[in-house]
């Protein structure tokens, strides 16, 4: 696809759309499935782009302590943060952005989200919607909707860059624009099928800036 699109901003999730952090996620997901009875590989097929605690609640068993397991599984991906990565080109993409045009929206907690980021060497927006931030997560809009509120712009007016299902959900029900960032889909235990403007990452993209502030958007390839 060749063309040009102007946003008033661009919302970015994070795991999988600004970095590769699939690899930690999956090791700290079947570890803590193993410990618990849990079917890993179908909580695998369900996790990618939502809040951990809501995946812990979903998969709980009896008498499970859902904050303790979601602490305790927050502190683990933390600490295994060695081979995260961003993805192609994002760092550069990013920076060619002005600082109020953008913002990341993320399932991930806020000490994890900076964990990673700070792995993936992407420095976090002013604007910065965590786990923490919403009362509902993802496929919920919420967290689309508060970014959106922060930078001044309609929810219409955004772009928002996704990789999972839930998130793809979520940017659609905020009447938002979408685009999806395959760079990692190879990894997914259930990848991504959809009809939406795709990337595999942003090597494939120019950002120019308006004199009006607005974002237009070239792709070059997808």
């Amino acid at each position: 696809m060749r063309g040009r699109r102007r946003y008033a901003a661009f919302l970015f999730d994070m795991d999988g759309t600004l970095l590769d952090s699939i690899p930690s996620a999956i090791r700290a997901w079947t570890e803590w499935s193993s410990r618990h009875g849990i079917d890993a590989d179908a909580l695998l097929r369900v996790m990618h782009g939502v809040r951990a605690v809501e995946t812990i609640t979903r998969f709980a068993t009896p008498g499970m302590d859902v904050a303790a397991e979601y602490a305790a599984l927050t502190r683990a991906e933390i600490a295994d943060v060695d081979d995260v990565v961003a993805i192609d080109g994002a760092a550069a993409f990013l920076a060619s952005l002005p600082a109020d045009r953008w913002a990341i929206v993320t399932s991930a907690p806020r000490e994890l989200a900076r964990a990673r980021l700070a792995a993936a060497g992407l420095d976090a927006p002013a604007v910065f919607i965590t786990a923490e931030d919403v009362a509902t997560g993802k496929p919920a809009p919420d967290c689309f909707l508060a970014a959106a509120q922060r930078l001044g712009v309609a929810p219409a007016d955004c772009l928002i860059w996704e990789d999972a299902p839930a998130g793809v959900a979520a940017a659609q029900a905020a009447g938002a624009d979408v685009m999806v960032v395959t760079a990692t889909h190879a990894n997914h235990a259930s990848p991504l099928t959809t009809r939406q403007r795709a990337v595999r990452d942003y090597g494939e993209l120019t950002v120019t800036v308006a004199d009006d502030g607005w974002l237009e958007l070239s792709v070059l390839a997808a």
